[in-house]
């Protein structure tokens, strides 16, 4: 039997704790206290245990929310965006945005007999990894994007910023934006970009 649509002050708490979750873990991990969530989202514990009777329950959710507002992005910046590099360019940017990478960074201690082996959190993977696949390749066709990288590549310099900030340099986790920028400029022949910030001393 499908799952019955919440009413809608149902459907206010869920969105409440599930905002509030996705930034209480960001800042404490995934084992922020529980009542510290429903503080924050302003619901009882009660309301909290309610809708999500364990810790484990109230994770999947947030990481469902976490991978459908990755499909969700890359969606809108396929869709608004004026050529396919601005939209890859302003994809990348937004995923890199320093609280959405302390949650990811949150996440990703999870072990692998979590949310992140279900078969739907694999699909909503999949297609975020198409979408933005499809950006990189609009975007190589277009003449914007370098052919010699890939989706890949994009991939692997993001969980560098978003998954494993605390290994960076201190001197890179200063100043984010800057060295974001210079990678992106290296995706991309003849970058103009204006760095933020200044060079980190020698």
């Amino acid at each position: 039997m499908p799952e019955q649509p919440l009413r809608a002050d149902a459907r206010r708490n869920f969105d409440k704790i599930i905002k509030a979750a996705c930034a209480v873990v960001a800042e404490r991990g995934i084992g922020a206290p529980m009542e510290l969530i429903a503080r924050r989202a302003g619901v009882g514990v009660g309301t909290l245990y309610r809708r999500f009777p364990d810790r484990g329950a109230l994770i999947t959710a947030i990481g469902d929310h976490y991978i459908h507002e990755l499909v969700d992005a890359a969606r809108r910046a396929a869709e608004t965006g004026p050529d396919a590099w601005t939209a890859l360019r302003s994809l990348v940017i937004w995923c890199a945005d320093p609280g959405r990478g302390a949650l990811a960074t949150a996440l990703a201690d999870l072990d692998t007999e979590t949310f992140l082996s279900t078969p739907e959190f694999a699909r909503s993977r999949e297609e975020w990894i198409e979408l933005l696949d499809g950006l990189v390749r609009d975007a190589q066709a277009a003449g914007a994007m370098r052919t010699d990288a890939g989706t890949s590549d994009i991939v692997m310099l993001l969980n560098v910023f978003t998954c494993h900030p605390a290994e960076l340099p201190a001197h890179v986790g200063a100043q984010p934006a800057r060295f974001l920028h210079l990678m992106l400029d290296g995706l991309r022949a003849g970058g103009t970009t204006e760095l933020p910030g200044e060079p980190a001393p020698l």
